[in-house]
């Protein structure tokens, strides 16, 4: 098919989000602030106030507040009527039964020109897809929390991926605002995730050697080089630095970083002991109700600044 054929603009696009969780709340305003018609499936009845509330907060949040109107929850896959359903996000519980499962029956049911995609963060979609008709129209639509304030959406092909679909969904979500890149090849953790874990890696490396405090590596990344990403990735970063800079200390850096296949003790003790972090009041820092408060709002304002600041490098939203 063409890419005209998948899908159109947000405005004349419907899509369903199943599963009513926080991504699955925040992927529908990425929907709807674009004017989507959007139906989320949320499982239990009680929460379906709750989520509109919270959805209609973030949308009046961006003087959108009228598109909550576009939203419909429902508590069953059996209670959307597929047949004008352009395309379907998967945001149930990260256990690759459950959503397998979804698929199958989606596969099934759904009509030919119906996307299907998978916010999986850790399943590739070929695991997912696997053994079902229709793979030319599945692939993965991974957002970062929270998803409608990370402008990042990475769109990842799979084996059988159509290229028409992965270039139609990524024009759709430019068009919602987002900030869309391809995953030509179905790698575990895809790309933002791989690099997340390659620089944790060495971060729980050089705490376990002693060499520094969690602390002290916070603050290298967020007032070091971390700030310089926030202006230039880290390609684009060492061009203007010089790649032949860069090529020199990497052949002193390289061998001296860990390659370890499995996480070092100081994580992988921390949720065996019940320490999780914020969860359970101890991590790598401690943590009482009013310092979880005041972090969550420190945080919440950086990443309202940043996205401020990365305005005019972001789609604009074209309903």
């Amino acid at each position: 098919m063409k890419q005209e054929q998948w899908l159109g603009a947000p405005g004349a696009t419907r899509a369903v989000v199943v599963g009513g969780g926080t991504m699955g709340a925040d992927v529908a305003v990425v929907l709807l602030r674009a004017g989507c018609r959007t139906v989320v499936v949320e499982t239990r009845p009680a929460q379906h106030a709750v989520i509109r509330a919270g959805i209609a907060e973030n949308l009046r949040a961006i003087d959108r507040g009228d598109n909550i109107d576009l939203l419909e929850i429902v508590q069953s896959i059996d209670d959307v009527d597929w047949q004008g359903v352009d395309l379907m996000i998967e945001c149930v519980p990260e256990v690759l039964q459950i959503k397998r499962d979804l698929f199958k029956t989606l596969a099934e049911r759904v009509p030919a020109h119906t996307l299907l995609t998978s916010n999986s963060s850790s399943f590739p979609v070929s695991q997912i897809a696997r053994d079902l008709p229709g793979q030319e129209r599945m692939l993965g639509l991974h957002f970062f929390m929270p998803a409608h304030i990370v402008p990042l959406v990475e769109i990842v092909l799979g084996p059988s991926t159509a290229p028409g679909v992965a270039d139609a969904v990524s024009a759709f979500m430019k068009r919602c605002g987002s900030v869309p890149i391809l995953v030509r090849k179905d790698v575990p953790g895809f790309i933002g995730n791989r690099l997340q874990h390659a620089l944790g890696r060495e971060a729980f490396s050089l705490i376990q050697e002693g060499v520094a405090t969690a602390e002290d590596i916070d603050a290298a990344v967020r007032f070091g080089f971390g700030f310089r990403y926030l202006a230039a990735g880290p390609i684009l970063q060492k061009e203007h630095a010089g790649l032949d800079v860069h090529a020199a200390a990497a052949a002193t850096i390289y061998p001296t970083l860990s390659n370890a296949v499995q996480p070092h003790a100081i994580l992988s003790d921390k949720p065996k002991n019940g320490q999780l972090g914020m969860k359970t009041g101890q991590g790598f820092y401690a943590w009482d109700a009013q310092r979880i408060a005041k972090e969550k709002q420190r945080y919440s304002r950086a990443l309202q600044a940043s996205l401020n600041i990365l305005a005019e490098d972001i789609p604009p939203i074209e309903p």
